[in-house]
């Protein structure tokens, strides 16, 4: 299997999207190697930053459902370097 590193930057600005977002890292939870949560407080919202080792495709999908929860938003940014396990 193929796998790549990347990092998916997230913006909550809905707290009520939280639980919903944790469900969806939960599912993915074999992928992450790391997360970083910044709350920051001056402007209500939050940081999140996602480190993964996953099949592009698992990245993505796991990018795009973060994405259409109301309130959030995830970017994702791949390694050029693709390793096979």
């Amino acid at each position: 299997m193929e796998s790549r590193v990347a990092v998916i930057g997230i913006i909550v600005e809905n707290p009520n999207a939280v639980s919903q977002l944790n469900d969806i890292l939960h599912e993915y939870g074999e992928y992450i190697i790391g997360r970083m949560g910044i709350p920051y407080r001056h402007r209500g919202i939050n940081v999140i930053s996602i480190a993964m080792d996953a099949p592009q495709d698992r990245i993505s999908a796991m990018s795009g459902k973060i994405g259409r929860l109301p309130g959030i938003t995830a970017k994702a940014a791949y390694s050029n370097y693709v390793f096979k396990d």
